[in-house]
């Protein structure tokens, strides 16, 4: 999964001279966390947050009267309070590497750039969240089970091949195992809805076949 396919390709962006207090409520319209700062030409130079923009604020114990504090708000550019050290991700790099960065450097986005250097988007978080909706087909309802999978060649082919023969239509397989456990790996699989009574018997049938780790059926009515 390319970050060039899931990412927004509309960020919001500043200029390195766009003043603080306009960038603030730049921020504040378009509900974002973060501004990316881009100098002519689309060249990414910095992102600024509203943590960073918190922090360049007065404090309001400041003895600054009105005019003051509006007058030293407005000199306050980008420029001087954004962060230059940059993470980013190019639109050919996977959405699992960039969910990797995310989570190791407690990040909200990433900036997405092109093979120019050039900045085409955002991956955020939300970006992530909806790469996994999306994969494992939650959204179209159906019902999973997870089991136990030794890990040899062929295994897979097996379990593929026992659901094609029960007429169960699948909607996603997805596969992980932790090192310590490295002889099995957890699947993951989701089919679509079946007859209660065909689905007993799949499940039943599977029981005999797999370690089954646990069924589960939601209820999403109320998030669709």
């Amino acid at each position: 999964m390319l970050v060039g396919n899931w990412m927004n390709t509309k960020p919001v962006t500043v200029s390195p001279e766009t003043s603080m207090m306009r960038a603030s409520k730049l921020m504040k319209d378009t509900k974002s966390q973060g501004l990316c700062v881009v100098e002519e030409g689309g060249r990414l130079v910095g992102i600024v947050t509203d943590r960073d923009i918190k922090e360049a604020s007065p404090s309001k114990a400041t003895t600054l009267d009105v005019h003051e504090l509006y007058y030293l708000l407005s000199e306050i550019t980008i420029k001087d309070i954004m962060t230059t050290k940059l993470l980013t991700v190019h639109t050919n790099e996977s959405v699992e590497k960039a969910a990797l960065m995310l989570q190791k450097h407690q990040i909200g986005a990433l900036p997405v750039l092109d093979d120019e250097e050039k900045l085409v988007g955002i991956l955020s978080q939300s970006d992530v969240f909806d790469v996994l909706i999306r994969i494992t087909g939650v959204q179209h309802g159906g019902f999973q089970f997870s089991i136990e999978l030794e890990d040899i060649p062929g295994t897979m082919a097996e379990l593929v091949d026992f659901l094609n023969k029960r007429h169960a239509r699948i909607m996603s397989i997805l596969t992980a195992y932790e090192p310590e456990d490295i002889k099995y790996r957890k699947v993951f699989v989701r089919i679509q809805d079946m007859p209660h009574s065909e689905q007993e018997k799949l499940l039943s049938e599977l029981g005999e076949k797999y370690h089954i780790r646990y069924t589960l059926k939601e209820n999403l009515s109320d998030l669709l």
